[in-house]
C-alpha cells in the first residue's frame, strides 16, 4: 500500500502524518508494543501507510506490510454484513424471534436481579430478536465481563475459541444458559455476534467459512483472510503479546504454536475468529466507506449500509449503563448493526465526525470509516488486552490533527 507523494492533494499535511510514525515508534522503542501498522485512506487514496517494529520479537521478524494478524472482534462487522446480505434477499426480518431459526433459544431464562446462583432465574419477558443480536442487546455476555454470568461462562468454557467445538455445538450449549437481562433492555458486549454467525449458517445452508469466502472474501479480493493461519503463510504471521502482573511482556499466542493454526480450527467464530492483513481488511472497510460498492459491483445496497451505520439505540451507550468500554468513552457514542456510531465527538471527548463507524479487536486492532471526511483508518498491532494502553484515543487525535483542508 504505497502512499501518495502529494498528501496535501487529499487534505493531509505530510509532516503532521509523521506524528503517527513517531507515536508508533515510541510504543515499540518503549517495549510496550512489539510492532504496529497504520493505514489512512482518504477519497480512496492512501495518504499514509507505515509499519514499525517486529511481528515476532523472539525470532526478530519485522512487522511488514503483509504481516498477518488476529483481528478478533473486527470479525464482528464482517459477520453483520454477511447477515445483512441475507436480509437484503428477504429471508428474515430484524424483528423476527431468534427461536424461529434456532429453536434452542425458545423459552429463555433470565438471571434475577440479585441472583446469587446461576440457577436463580425467571422466564424472559420478551423473545430475543435478530435485531437484539446485531445491537448487543440480547442479554448475552462474555466470560471476561464481570458478574455471576460472566464467571459462569468462564467456568464452563462458554466461548468460541478456534478449537473449542463446532459453532453449532457451542450455540446449543449457549442456548441452555440464562441471560443477563431481558432481551432489548440494555446494551452489553457479548457473544451475540457468534450467534449471528450460526444464524448465517442456518439461513444460507452453508458453513460460515464457506459463506464468507464465496460472498465476501472472493468478491472483495481478500486473499489472506480466513478462520486460522495456514501452514504456508506462517512466516508472515505475528505473535500476540500481553503483560504479566509485574508489567513484564509475555507471549499470549505465539506465531509458531498459535491456537489459530488452520488445521486445528473447528469453530468458525463470527465474533472473533478471523486472521487477516491490513490490505485485506482495508478492502472490506473501503466497501463500507463506499456504501457497499467495490470494483465488481455492490456487496450491499447503499441504503443498507446507511441503515447499518446509523445509531440503533435510544441515546448513547452510556445511557445504557456502559460509560466506558475498551478505553473508549461511550458518552456521545451509539451503536449500529455491528459497530460503534459516533454521535457527538465533543461529548465523547474524542476527535471524530458524527456518523463515523467502526470497531476494534482484543489485540488492540481498530478500524473506522468517517463519511464526513471520506476517510478510512486502520491500525494493527498484537497486544492483549485492548484496554491496557489508550491507543485508540491517541490514534484518533493523531489522524484528525493531520487534516489541513
Amino acid at each position: 500500500m504505497k502512499s501518495i507523494q502529494d498528501t496535501e492533494s487529499v487534505g493531509f499535511s505530510k509532516t503532521r502524518l509523521e506524528y503517527i510514525t513517531d507515536w508508533m515508534n515510541r510504543y515499540v522503542e518503549g517495549g510496550k508494543l512489539a510492532g504496529a501498522q497504520t493505514v489512512v485512506v482518504r477519497g480512496g487514496q492512501v495518504a499514509y501507510s507505515k509499519s514499525v517494529g517486529q511481528a515476532d520479537r523472539e525470532n526478530n521478524i519485522p512487522w511488514k506490510e503483509d504481516t498477518m494478524a488476529r483481528f478478533y472482534s473486527m470479525t464482528k462487522p464482517i459477520s453483520s454484513v454477511a447477515l445483512m446480505m441475507l436480509y437484503e434477499r428477504g429471508l428474515f426480518h430484524l424483528d423476527d424471534p431468534l427461536e424461529e431459526f434456532i429453536p434452542a433459544f425458545k423459552d429463555m431464562q433470565v438471571l434475577r436481579p440479585q441472583a446469587r446462583s446461576i440457577d436463580d432465574t425467571e422466564p424472559a419477558n420478551s423473545k430475543m430478536t435478530i435485531h437484539n443480536l446485531l445491537t448487543h442487546m440480547s442479554g448475552m455476555t462474555y466470560g471476561f465481563n464481570e458478574g455471576l454470568l460472566g464467571a459462569h461462562y468462564t467456568d464452563v468454557k462458554m466461548d468460541f475459541g478456534p478449537t473449542r467445538g463446532s459453532l453449532e455445538s457451542q450455540i446449543e450449549k449457549l442456548a441452555a444458559m440464562p441471560l443477563l437481562f431481558n432481551p432489548g433492555e440494555r446494551w452489553n458486549y457479548g457473544v451475540s455476534t457468534d450467534v449471528i454467525g450460526r444464524l448465517v449458517e442456518v439461513i444460507s445452508g452453508q458453513d460460515l467459512r464457506t459463506y464468507f469466502h464465496e460472498n465476501i472474501f472472493e468478491p472483495l479480493g481478500m486473499v489472506d483472510t480466513d478462520f486460522g493461519i495456514p501452514a504456508e503463510k506462517i512466516d508472515r504471521y505475528s505473535t500476540a503479546y500481553g503483560v504479566n502482573e509485574a508489567g513484564k511482556s509475555i507471549v499470549m499466542d505465539s506465531r509458531t504454536k498459535s491456537a489459530f493454526q488452520r488445521e486445528n480450527v473447528v469453530c468458525y467464530s463470527g465474533g472473533g475468529g478471523l486472521i487477516s492483513t491490513a490490505a485485506d481488511y482495508l478492502k472490506f472497510a473501503e466497501m463500507i466507506r463506499k456504501l457497499g460498492e467495490y470494483d465488481g459491483g455492490h456487496l450491499l445496497g447503499s441504503r443498507t449500509v446507511d441503515f447499518m451505520t446509523q445509531n440503533h439505540l435510544d441515546g448513547d451507550l452510556a445511557n445504557y449503563g456502559q460509560p466506558v468500554f475498551s478505553e473508549v468513552s461511550f458518552v456521545g457514542v451509539g451503536f449500529g448493526l455491528g459497530g460503534w456510531v459516533m454521535l457527538e465527538p465533543a461529548l465523547s471527548q474524542m476527535m471524530g465526525s458524527p456518523g463515523d463507524f467502526g470497531w476494534g479487536g482484543m489485540a488492540s486492532t481498530v478500524f473506522w470509516v468517517d463519511p464526513v471526511e471520506d476517510m478510512t483508518v486502520l491500525f494493527l498491532t498484537q497486544f492483549i488486552p485492548s484496554s491496557y494502553y489508550p491507543l485508540r484515543k491517541e490514534l484518533r487525535a493523531l489522524v484528525y490533527q493531520a487534516l489541513i483542508d
